[in-house]
């Protein structure tokens, strides 16, 4: 099982996300990570394989600020457990973080073929860097919103790309 934390408010988002991710140790997972957003806007995302306190030691002495955050526990469905397959996962510009945990998005390899058609590297062996590549393509193609090209992606996640 995985389970999801999210994050927005006046306090520092770390302690909370991984107060609430020991809460979901118990629905068993093999691997955690957070994804936080500091004061100046970085991104800051950071895995690891195992628990939740393998989490929290690699990022001891890393920046963990922020009050804006997400954080998950994953159960590995697609690629192995491992920290390079952990979520959250990152877009190719850096400005997205995605954690994904409804199910396996069926047509995932068709659209890794195509985005890497047009230029994307991918890291991981998972389904959900493929949703978070796709939001990315879609925003620099159609120069779109962020709400419009979630949903335009999720949209083409049973279809193939144009």
């Amino acid at each position: 099982m995985c389970g999801i934390v999210g994050y927005i408010g006046p306090r520092q988002a770390f302690p909370i996300l991984i107060k609430g991710l020991h809460r979901l140790e118990y629905r068993g997972y093999d691997s955690a990570g957070v994804a936080l957003l500091n004061e100046h806007c970085e991104l800051n995302v950071y895995k690891s394989k195992g628990k939740v306190a393998d989490l929290e030691a690699v990022v001891q002495d890393k920046d963990s600020t922020g009050t804006v955050g997400i954080a998950h526990t994953r159960w590995a469905t697609h690629g192995e457990p491992n920290q390079i397959n952990a979520h959250p996962h990152v877009s190719a510009s850096g400005d997205i973080a995605l954690i994904h945990n409804n199910g396996i998005i069926e047509n995932y390899a068709v659209l890794k073929q195509s985005l890497q058609a047009n230029g994307y590297v991918f890291k991981s062996s998972t389904d959900t860097e493929v949703l978070v590549q796709l939001i990315d393509y879609i925003l620099r193609k159609d120069k779109s919103d962020l709400l419009t090209a979630v949903q335009l992606a999720l949209d083409r996640w049973s279809v193939l790309m144009p």
